[in-house]
């Protein structure tokens, strides 16, 4: 990565244009053209660095239920049960982890007994338990990732 890729990622983590033509206004930004931006964007997605680019919203105020899953799942369950769940658009984040409980996501639905519901179907498909771990209180943190680091040019 260059300056103009960091400082690139500096502003969109938290400062994507809501415009018609973002590229062209963060390519003002950078002194880049629209189809420079857009190219470097590209290219950094196409790397790795940039996982996605999309909005973040609070489900809650938004009047939706979410939810933190967990569940032990044996080896021999753990492609079909993880591709179960994967299955679910309501399933916003799913990972291994080496615990006991081995594999925790995240379900977002309408309501807390849609969203119970729709564990409990996973739960009769795969034969795994599922731990519904609603948050009794939400903490949010904001995470910008300073490209431009002490001692860069």
């Amino acid at each position: 990565m260059d300056d103009l890729d960091k400082r690139l990622l500096d502003i969109i983590q938290s400062h994507f244009p809501l415009v018609s033509r973002p590229y062209r206004a963060l390519g003002r930004e950078l002194g880049l053209t629209e189809a420079e931006t857009l190219a470097r964007v590209r290219a950094l997605k196409a790397s790795g660095i940039i996982r996605r680019t999309g909005a973040n919203f609070q489900s809650g105020k938004l009047g939706w239920h979410s939810t933190l899953c967990a569940a032990h799942v044996s080896d021999d369950k753990l492609d079909a049960f993880t591709a179960e769940v994967n299955r679910h658009v309501g399933v916003t984040h799913n990972y291994l982890r080496r615990h006991f409980y081995n594999v925790w996501f995240s379900y977002i639905g309408e309501d807390a007994a849609t969203v119970q519901a729709k564990l409990k179907a996973i739960t009769q498909k795969t034969g795994v338990p599922i731990m519904y771990l609603p948050a009794e209180k939400v903490y949010k943190i904001k995470v910008d990732f300073k490209m431009k680091r002490k001692g860069d040019a």
